[in-house]
């Protein structure tokens, strides 16, 4: 389980987050990618795309391989923040809350790390 709460406001722990998850996913290791604070901008399409940081992997190629082998997940409120609604998001982002956040941390083997 991995925690983005950064966006661009500090882009290499949000690139941090984004690749330690992708290389998660490329490792067959099974991956959670929540997306909080400003890091939930990346839920909307064509976000990931703008987020430049040099010497880094395109935050857009990242988020798509999470999604292609992971769980991506919007925190609720976060969302509602933002006014981000379920039909805004990205097709496999799921918006949810404490109690899911919690129950996948306390799932047998879960081990999380918050960027």
């Amino acid at each position: 389980m991995i925690k983005a709460t950064a966006g661009v406001d500090a882009p290499e722990r949000c690139s941090q987050a984004f690749t330690v998850a992708a290389v998660g996913v490329a490792s067959g290791v099974d991956v959670s990618l929540w997306l909080t604070g400003e890091s939930a901008w990346f839920a909307l399409p064509g976000r990931a795309a703008e987020f430049v940081l040099a010497e880094s992997s395109p935050l857009a190629d990242l988020l798509d391989a999470v999604l292609a082998g992971g769980r991506v997940t919007l925190c609720t409120q976060c969302a509602a923040r933002r006014a981000i609604g379920p039909d805004d998001v990205l097709a496999g982002v799921r918006i949810a809350g404490a109690a899911v956040f919690v129950s996948e941390v306390l799932a047998e083997g879960a081990q999380g790390l918050v960027y």
